[in-house]
């Protein structure tokens, strides 16, 4: 069943309205005309027998396209004629054919692409971002549209997502490979030094402010028997030592002990890589920290700052980020404005990527078509139609009228030069 699913009736739909009804007065006038024309010269000859034939034959045309435009949107004087009403029992067929008009003529790849071109689309883009103005406007929507999307992302969204979806999936990956991977890369660049000197650094400073901590640790694990002069002595010996040995450590770029530890992290990569009792240990490992409570706490600590903080950066219309990102519109504005090589890539980019929506959505967008106008009531939609182009299809009947009359005279002139 038909839904009626049509715009009302709207103030422009009473202008078509009155507009259609006065087209139809005048068609209607002139067949009126022709019909009183036709009764008064009845029977005579002469000049008259050429009014006669002419308004007779006017007559004939316009009721003819009287009945062909009716036919389009309803029966004529109601009656149930074979193929009339053709726009309320055909609109699915017609919605069709539509469909197919429009994917056959507009949504080809030739035609898309040469629009595209024809359009200009990325200098006259470019023209426009390079007015900082501009660059600012879209700035400021892109930052309403995404702090409005940062808040509407609940925390408690995040923690399930973590919790169902991100932690199951690091227990399902084997962490081994990535590590070692990982690992070994880092010390083939010599990118862990910068780590190793911060560390060496605050664990000089801890032993040189922390000696009595030191001591005391020490001297907790000293034999029981050993006079405390001796313990002090001792202890005292091993911190100056410490604290002379780890600033040896920091100083000296090429410390054995820096080679023993890159050698070390050498080999904890290879073991990741391949030893499998290293493997499993790593495992073990992920699978413990994993399923610490923890983690899921720490996983929305961060989303929350980190969302606070850009939220903040993206309310702000004088910060830096907006400040940035106006920056970098201009700019791009200017150069897609002025090369042409970059501006010919982009549109290379733009002409692909609409090819491929069209190609992959093509047939969704086209079946709008034929979806919305076969929810449309039959009878609903030939008179908004018929609203739409009614008036100039009654020039159909005036045109019908007076060619009829024309044609009509010419018949009768060609029958008196027959006899």
């Amino acid at each position: 069943m038909s839904i009626s699913l049509i715009t009302p009736d709207t103030g422009a739909d009473e202008e078509r309205r009155s507009r259609l009804r006065r087209m139809k007065a005048v068609a209607l006038g002139l067949l009126v005309l022709a019909a009183v024309v036709y009764a008064v010269t009845l029977g005579d000859d002469g000049f008259l027998g050429f009014v006669n034939a002419g308004a007779e034959a006017s007559m004939v045309g316009a009721m003819a396209d009287w009945f062909a435009v009716t036919a389009l949107f309803r029966h004529p004087l109601g009656l149930p004629i074979p193929h009339t009403a053709l726009v309320p029992k055909r609109k699915d067929y017609f919605a069709q054919s539509l469909e197919d008009f429009f994917a056959e003529n507009f949504l080809q790849e030739q035609v898309v692409r040469e629009r595209l071109a024809a359009a200009d689309v990325v200098r006259r883009l470019g023209g426009w971002l390079a007015d900082p103005d501009s660059a600012r406007r879209v700035v400021a929507e892109g930052c309403s549209l995404a702090t409005i999307g940062l808040r509407r992302i609940r925390d408690e969204d995040v923690a399930a997502m973590v919790q169902d979806v991100v932690v199951p999936r690091f227990l399902e990956e084997p962490i081994s490979p990535v590590a070692g991977s990982l690992l070994a890369e880092i010390v083939a660049d010599d990118a862990h030094h910068g780590l190793v000197d911060l560390a060496l650094e605050e664990l000089h400073r801890w032993l040189e402010h922390n000696e009595e901590t030191f001591v005391e640790v020490l001297g907790e694990r000293a034999p029981w028997w050993t006079p405390p002069r001796l313990n002090d002595a001792v202890t005292g010996r091993l911190h100056r030592e410490a604290v002379r040995w780890v600033a040896d450590i920091r100083d000296d770029p090429r410390h054995d002990a820096r080679a023993a530890f890159d050698s070390m992290l050498r080999q904890l990569a290879d073991d990741l890589l391949h030893d499998p009792a290293t493997q499993a240990r790593a495992e073990a490992l992920k699978e413990r920290v994993l399923a610490h409570a923890q983690v899921v706490a720490a996983g929305i600590a961060l989303w929350t700052a980190f969302k606070r903080a850009l939220a903040e950066a993206l309310d702000d219309p004088d910060g830096p980020l907006r400040a940035r990102a106006v920056a970098e519109l201009t700019t791009f504005g200017e150069r897609a404005a002025q090369d042409p090589a970059l501006r010919g890539r982009l549109e290379g980019w733009a002409s692909d990527f609409a090819v491929f929506a069209v190609g992959r959505y093509g047939d969704e967008l086209t079946a709008v078509i034929s979806h919305t106008i076969g929810r449309w009531d039959g009878r609903e939609a030939a008179r908004k139609i018929e609203l739409h182009v009614g008036r100039d299809l009654q020039f159909i009947r005036i045109n019908g009228t007076v060619v009829g009359g024309l044609v009509g005279v010419v018949i009768h002139a060609a029958s008196v030069l027959g006899h």
